[in-house]
């Protein structure tokens, strides 16, 4: 039995927790938060250690999922989640442009965590005031061989599109470093 760590991370409010909840097979294991502060105008809580989920993708592979919190306050907790994993999925609120600094700032530090695949998810695709994936591709300043791929963080196929695009990378990695 093969097992892949793969973490969810991106700004407050991006979809972390929904993502992870959406395709579990487990309860999630979840920290979350009842939030006092402005933020609750946008969410009642907030992941304050990290999302812990399941997948069992056939009987030799299971994908453990842990999300990220992204209040930078919490931000102490990133490290300790990336270690181990084997990639990475950057969500961003495709509705929330104010967030697209921060998003591409996470990115970055976990690219200096492990030089790990990746991939962004433009997520909240389905509301009416999301940016158009080609021009969120240039505001993160992503380059065109970096998968960034649309995504409604509570609709179980597009969640597993997601996935399955970063363990196609993931298992392209592990063959060119065995080769």
């Amino acid at each position: 039995m093969q097992t892949v760590k793969m973490v969810v991370t991106g700004p407050f409010s991006a979809g972390k927790t929904e993502f992870i909840q959406t395709v579990s097979e487990i309860d999630v294991v979840s920290t979350e938060r009842k939030i006092t502060s402005e933020a609750e105008k946008i969410k009642e809580s907030t992941t304050v250690a990290m999302d812990f989920g399941r997948i069992t993708v056939d009987e030799s592979l299971v994908l453990y999922l842990f999300g990220t919190p992204g209040q930078k306050r919490f931000d102490f907790m990133w490290e300790i989640l990336s270690e181990g994993m084997l990639g990475f999925i950057v969500m961003v609120d495709s509705s929330r442009p104010e967030t697209f600094r921060e998003a591409r700032s996470i990115l970055e530090t976990f690219r200096a965590y492990a030089p790990t695949p990746y991939v962004v998810a433009a997520n909240k695709q389905d509301l009416s005031d999301s940016w158009d994936i080609e021009d969120m591709r240039i505001a993160l300043r992503l380059k065109p061989d970096i998968k960034l791929l649309p995504c409604v963080a509570v609709d179980k196929e597009s969640v597993k599109n997601v996935l399955l695009e970063l363990l196609y990378s993931i298992l392209a990695n592990m063959d060119a470093e065995e080769g």
